[in-house]
């Protein structure tokens, strides 16, 4: 399916089908203190408002940065606009710092890891009233967690190819959804390579391994790590908690997946009703249910459209349909400066290309269970020699199983450089591919070979490379004067927006919250 597909595509003359699609980043970053700790300061005054600025927001906790670019066609322009909001931000933090790992730096108890504020409006206080229930349901230390998120769609000129190639004679509005949910079910079978690849959190501070960590082996006093990880942070240390491994949330349809959403966010979970809803007076979490809103089922990519203003994301699903893909399994990477460079970006494009581009049969109960065994594995084990994937039951090791897929990956790279007029892809499939025969080269080993080398902790290393961006921004020539005034007039038009906003309120919160879950 694949070899019939790429090469109708490659037939195309009159445009490059694969050529342009659309990308944008979103990264996150702790601020912490000069000396390590995580920032109990407020959102910088600098950055505007977190509720309405369109560039610079923040996560969870208020500590927890979060910048995000426009999507665009290439990606020396998402990536520049990424580095000149560092370069924005680091301006206005004082003597603060920007955390360089996915993994958190030196954090304490619950009590002080402080929620995202977001001003006084019936959204903001409700994006707070969120992350409460969050703390409360799967603790707030897991929530300082950061990583990188790979926004992509398809370029236009694509749809109409593939509607041919199909025999589609329907909407192009289904066949893009149809397509895209392809491409989500491959990726969530093919995902662990992009582990394997980009995983950059073997090790962590032993501040956020409270309690027994048996999985864990020592590295010093202050760092626990697992000698063959790739990513904790996408393991069941991290995101993949098992409070939401009981959920069946399907992928074989938009329909499908709609509905699957929206029964979570119904059906009350015992485990959350004894924290209650409103306490007190005050709301401790938005509902008992097993999700309080459709963000908060974690995935390592989602199928997303824009939505409008109060509009829930399965409404806007509802709508139009899948506008793009959110590929959420990228840590934040500590040898780039901005966590992520462009042969990564490259590779990812080409990747979710190639898992649209091939057969993508519905996922069954079998298929599921082995995808997730992979992908957890992968996380804790995949660069140990002994390890082995499942594909159709049968053992397979990285290496081989990777080598098939990066062979394909190349061929949708060779494609998208028909239209770039270079070779930028096929030399980014090219740095990949070299690891597959060589797991040392590893972002995940090269950190733990650092840090046995150094004789340092995970908190000295990541502390030391924090240092080390912050002086790469400070040395950089002065962003482009344009790009400075968009920032910066961002930010302050920001706040006039949230007073608005707050202004315009004409419900009570109460009423305001009843009204978002009323709405289909």
């Amino acid at each position: 399916m694949f070899d019939k597909r790429i090469n109708r595509l490659a037939a195309t003359r009159s445009v490059n089908p694969v050529w342009g699609g659309r990308k944008g980043v979103e990264k996150e970053s702790l601020r912490v203190t000069p000396q390590g700790y995580l920032s109990r300061k407020p959102h910088p005054e600098a950055f505007g408002s977190a509720l309405t600025n369109r560039f610079i927001t923040t996560d969870f906790s208020e500590a927890l940065l979060e910048f995000v670019t426009p999507a665009s066609m290439h990606t020396w322009e998402t990536l520049r606009f990424l580095c000149d909001i560092h370069q924005f931000s680091y301006a206005g933090l004082g003597d603060e710092l920007l955390w360089v790992s996915s993994m958190p730096c030196r954090i304490g108890g619950d009590d002080e890891i402080p929620l995202a504020r977001y001003g006084s409006s019936n959204i903001g206080r409700m994006k707070t009233i969120y992350r409460s229930g969050l703390g409360l349901r799967y603790g707030r230390s897991m929530q300082t967690i950061a990583g990188v998120h790979f926004n992509y769609s398809m370029p236009d000129a694509f749809w109409p190819a593939y509607q041919e190639i199909e025999a589609h004679s329907g909407r192009i509005e289904s066949l893009r959804s149809h397509a895209y949910f392809g491409l989500v079910r491959n990726f969530r079978r093919f995902g662990w390579l992009i582990l394997y690849l980009f995983g950059a959190s073997p090790a962590l501070c032993r501040s956020f391994a409270r309690g027994s960590t048996p999985s864990l082996a020592e590295l010093g006093l202050d760092t626990l790590y697992q000698p063959f990880a790739t990513s904790l942070r996408m393991s069941d240390l991290g995101y993949s908690n098992r409070t939401q491994a009981r959920l069946t949330i399907s992928l074989n349809g938009l329909d499908e997946y709609v509905a699957d959403l929206s029964r979570a966010i119904r059906t009350p979970e015992p485990a959350f009703e004894r924290f209650g809803v409103k306490v007190d007076g005050d709301y401790r979490q938005l509902s008992v249910n097993q999700l309080q809103i459709e963000n908060e089922y974690y995935s390592p990519v989602r199928p997303k459209r824009v939505a409008k203003s109060g509009e829930r994301p399965t409404a806007a699903l509802r709508r139009g349909g899948v506008e793009y893909v959110e590929i959420r399994s990228l840590d934040i990477n500590v040898f780039d400066p901005v966590g992520i460079n462009q042969n990564a970006m490259r590779f990812v494009e080409d990747f979710a290309i190639y898992c649209l581009l091939q057969d993508s049969p519905p996922l069954d109960d079998r298929s599921w269970d082995e995808a997730a065994r992979n992908h957890t594995q992968t996380a804790k084990s995949g660069r140990d020699p002994e390890f082995r994937l499942y594909r159709d039951g049968q053992a397979i090791s990285i290496a081989e199983w990777g080598k098939e897929i990066v062979r394909d990956v190349k061929a949708v790279a060779e494609l998208i450089d028909r239209g770039n007029g270079g070779r930028d892809y096929r030399d980014a499939v090219d740095v990949q591919a070299e690891l597959l025969g060589n797991p040392d080269a590893t972002p995940s080993a090269r950190i733990l070979r650092e840090l046995k080398t150094a004789g340092t902790g995970f908190f000295d290393f990541a502390m030391q490379a924090a240092i080390g961006h912050r002086d790469y921004f400070a040395a950089l020539e002065p962003m482009r004067p344009e790009r400075f005034r968009e920032l910066e007039t961002e930010a302050r038009d920001s706040l006039l927006r949230q007073k608005a906003m707050e202004a315009g309120d004409k419900l009570s919160l109460d009423d305001y919250i009843a009204a978002y879950f009323s709405r289909d």
